[in-house]
């Protein structure tokens, strides 16, 4: 089982755990909490995932 941190806009947000053929998202910070336990078809489609959701909820990244 490989894992991978992803950052977005510099910050770690979460941890991608590969799993059965997909990314398994795990939070680690609350402006991506709604993206705990989804899972993804590759790092691509969670990073857009990650960036249309802190799009949508405009506001800094605390760190």
């Amino acid at each position: 089982m490989s894992r991978q941190v992803i950052e977005h806009a510099g910050l770690p947000v979460g941890i991608a755990v590969h799993q059965d053929d997909a990314y398994r998202f795990i939070a680690v910070k609350f402006h991506v909490i709604d993206l705990d336990e989804r899972r993804f078809a590759d790092l691509s489609e969670l990073r857009a995932a990650i960036r249309d959701h802190v799009g949508q909820n405009v506001g800094a990244l605390a760190a």
